[in-house]
């Protein structure tokens, strides 16, 4: 018996593990059919032996999504998860207790189940006021001006027939096409790759910055209707009318009458779901009248008129060659494993990422082995197990410990799962990695690629960044592909880079853990380089979004004497080292110096963002949550009662905008 004991609490403690990086990191380590059967076991154990039950168990929650620094919206009507399946047999089951507990005929609509963050979005009066994420099922977060930059959500309906008061339930996507350009963009500057569109989706949508979400180019496919007075008294017409009010809704769903109906839909779509713009895994099944849903009714969980069968995420078998390791521009090593070529959901897959040595342990790799090979979101292949039946006589592979590229030991942070090359400045990669990064078109945008890049460094032209300021036109033309027009057209660009704003500077320097949104608060926190050079780890950490580690980060990297030269050169070449009047449209003043803000709800003369800058503008700090530290809470519109009541609770001032504009004099 203590077996099965054992059994269900490392059951717990690694649902509760996937959990938070599903819900919280958007970083999933397990496929979604693993998660639910080991989810399924446990309620099976849990079932079986209630002895041992347990009020926080992952069976006895629905998985939230809630963050903060978003107000919280309880939901009119629960936002219920579907039970998934993976089997025909299991959906033939389902069909054969709907019809056991109606007692007479039904529909069942068949639809995709799309594969990105699901939605509910209220409209009144044909206009949408509010969107809310569906968090734990009964609340989640207000994300409306975010929603609002997708375009193919509608803000105002078309038509006048519909209901007084509507909600429209879906999915937010973001397509293959932008999933590939997002993920390159990532990559060239180093950053985690995301593991596929849905967790990108989310990521997006709980961006602070909706400009920023504006530029993700999110997409929705919107799927249910709730609501009084709605059109019709079933699913599928009342999703005709949203079409004809301009939602967004699937041309592919199909009414079913039979079981065998269902079956030729699923393989289908099983197919045919590859040539789709969006990603989807699965398909789902809903009882098509409203009334037989209402007497199917629902478990705390999932309603019983509905389920969503999984597609079984596509596996290849193939052959472990060799491990190469590459070396980035922040000195990250990581291993990628040569496979013999094999085909994989539509393409030929000849490497796999294996992530970091971890990975590589639990995976126990030899060379030569059969490897298990999966798509992640069905684009990025990775090695998911061994065929441990075959021979396993190749050589074990470990991960290395000097550098592949200048034989460097390797280091490893302390709670860090990446090793990373130490030797910045002799490391070729990581030199000519940096170089890239700063020339690239969202940092300086200077007029050469990598390739040329390579080149400067191979003829001994370029070691840092300040170097390419002194390259000259004659340099140019002695390397190969180099005519005079093209070396016009570098120079011209090393001109125009000079009125680069200071934030993109700080952002194509290329200081670990500072990308673009850091580098702007940290320009606006310290408006100038000698300033920031000059702030020690805790006045940094007491920038919005600035923790101890990229605090750290950006002492160091002003420490290191070769970069206290190349910030100088590039200072003297003419770039822009300071905020210019133009960057900094508003007044700063010391009037908030020493005092913490938090921030909730929504406003009417400002932006939650422009409130931000406003607040460090005038020396000010702002605060994701209310702690004992909280000066004051920024009170708007809608706001969560739960922060409300921490802040009676704490003794928390609150602030209505008109009160904090006249506190800044304005």
């Amino acid at each position: 018996m203590n077996d099965i004991k054992n059994r269900i609490e490392r059951l717990r403690e690694a649902l509760d593990e996937h959990n938070h990086a599903y819900y919280v990191l958007s970083a999933p380590i397990i496929s979604d059919h693993t998660y639910d059967e080991m989810m399924r076991e446990l309620q099976q154990l849990e079932v079986a032996h209630p002895e041992w039950a347990d009020p926080n168990s992952p069976t006895q929650r629905v998985g939230s999504d809630l963050t903060e620094g978003f107000t919280q919206v309880e939901h009119q009507y629960p936002m219920l998860s579907l039970g998934n399946t993976y089997s025909e047999e299991e959906v033939r089951e389902f069909y054969d207790r709907v019809a056991r507990t109606l007692g007479e005929p039904f529909e069942v609509v068949a639809e995709l189940k799309y594969d990105g963050t699901s939605i509910s979005l209220i409209y009144e009066r044909g206009r949408l006021v509010t969107a809310v994420t569906r968090g734990d099922g009964v609340r989640g977060d207000d994300v409306t001006a975010n929603v609002r930059t997708i375009r193919s959500i509608p803000l105002r309906l078309r038509g006048e027939d519909w209901p007084e008061r509507l909600e429209m339930r879906g999915e937010v996507l973001l397509p293959w096409a932008e999933f590939e350009r997002l993920n390159r963009e990532r990559e060239a500057q180093e950053e985690p790759l995301f593991a596929n569109p849905r967790n990108a989706a989310s990521g997006t949508l709980k961006l602070q910055n909706p400009r920023i979400v504006a530029l993700r180019r999110l997409d929705a496919y919107l799927y249910y209707m709730l609501g009084d007075g709605l059109p019709a008294d079933n699913h599928y017409d009342n999703l005709q009318a949203a079409r004809r009010w301009g939602f967004k809704t699937s041309d592919a769903m199909r009414v079913c009458h039979t079981p065998e109906e269902i079956m030729a839909y699923i393989a289908y779509w099983d197919t045919e779901r590859h040539r789709l713009p969006v990603a989807t895994d699965g398909i789902v099944l809903k009882v098509n009248a409203l009334r037989q849903q209402r007497a199917l009714g629902a478990t705390a969980k999932s309603p019983r008129w509905a389920i969503a069968y999984k597609f079984q995420a596509e596996r290849a078998e193939t052959r472990l060659v060799s491990v190469d390791y590459q070396v980035g521009r922040t000195g990250v090593v990581t291993p990628v494993a040569n496979l013999e070529p094999v085909l994989l959901a539509g393409t030929t897959v000849r490497r796999a990422s294996l992530h970091n040595a971890d990975i590589m342990g639990r995976l126990d790799l030899h060379l030569g082995c059969r490897v298990y090979v999966e798509k992640g979101g069905e684009i990025i292949p990775k090695i998911v197990g061994v065929d441990r039946s075959e021979s396993m006589d190749g050589a074990p592979v470990a991960f290395i410990s000097q550098c592949p590229e200048c034989g460097t030991p390797l280091v490893r942070v302390e709670g860090e799962a990446a090793h990373y090359c130490p030797n910045e400045w002799g490391c070729p990669p990581q030199v000519k990695g940096r170089i890239v990064h700063f020339v690239s078109r969202r940092a300086m945008n200077i007029n050469i690629g990598p390739e040329t890049v390579e080149a400067l460094y191979d003829a001994g032209l370029v070691r840092d960044a300040s170097d390419l300021y002194d390259v000259t036109p004659a340099d140019l033309m002695r390397l190969e592909r180099f005519a005079e027009k093209s070396a016009k057209n570098y120079r011209d660009s090393l001109e125009i880079s000079k009125q680069v704003p200071y934030a993109r500077v700080l952002f194509a320097l290329g200081i670990r853990g500072v990308g673009e949104n850091i580098a702007a608060k940290l320009a606006y926190a310290h408006p100038s380089i000698d300033a920031l050079a000059e702030a020690t780890v805790e006045v940094l950490m007491q920038t919005d979004e600035i923790g101890e580690k990229i605090a750290r980060s950006v002492v160091d990297f002003f420490a290191e004497a070769r970069n206290q030269t190349m910030v100088s050169r590039l200072k003297a070449h003419g770039l822009q080292m300071a905020l210019a009047e133009s960057d900094d449209d508003g007044a700063r003043s010391d009037e908030l110096k020493g005092l913490t803000f938090v921030i909730s709800g929504t406003f009417a003369h400002h932006s939650r963002d422009e409130y931000k800058t406003m607040i460090e503008r005038h020396g000010g700090r702002n605060a994701s949550a209310i702690s004992g530290k909280t000066d004051y809470l920024l009170a708007g519109e809608n706001m969560g009662p739960a922060k409300l009541a921490k802040a009676e609770k704490l003794g928390v001032k609150l602030l209505n905008e008109d009160e904090f504009l006249k506190l800044i004099g304005v």
